[in-house]
C-alpha cells in the first residue's frame, strides 16, 4: 500500500498551514470586510495582511472588490472556493472549544 502523502493535500496543508492565513479565512466567514477591518479584528500588520491577501486571491480563495467611489473602498470576500472551507473552520473551532486551553 503506498503511503506517500497526496500532493494536492500537501499544497492545501502548505496553504492553510501558512501564519494568519486561517485567521483571515475565519474572519472573511462573517462577510465581505474592508482591509482595516481584517486588521483590526485579527491583530496582524498592514503589510502581512497585504501579503497574505494577495495569496489568497492568487489562490482563488478570496476576491479583491474596488469600489469606483471617492476615497476609493476595496472590500474582501470569500469566493466559492473560500466558502467551501466554512465546514473545516467552523470543525476546528468546535475542536478548539473542547480541546484547547
Amino acid at each position: 500500500m503506498d503511503k506517500s502523502i497526496c500532493p494536492r493535500f500537501e499544497k492545501a496543508m502548505g496553504l492553510l498551514s501558512q501564519r494568519w492565513t486561517g485567521m483571515i479565512i475565519y474572519q472573511l466567514l462573517v462577510g465581505s470586510q474592508r482591509f482595516c477591518t481584517i486588521e483590526e479584528s485579527i491583530g496582524i500588520s498592514g503589510r502581512m495582511l497585504s501579503e497574505r491577501l494577495k495569496d489568497l486571491e492568487q489562490e482563488g480563495i478570496v476576491r479583491r472588490e474596488v469600489f469606483p467611489e471617492t476615497p476609493v473602498r476595496i472590500e474582501y470576500s470569500l469566493t466559492e472556493k473560500g466558502r467551501a472551507l466554512e465546514p473545516i473552520m467552523k470543525d476546528i473551532e468546535k475542536w478548539s472549544q473542547n480541546w484547547v486551553d
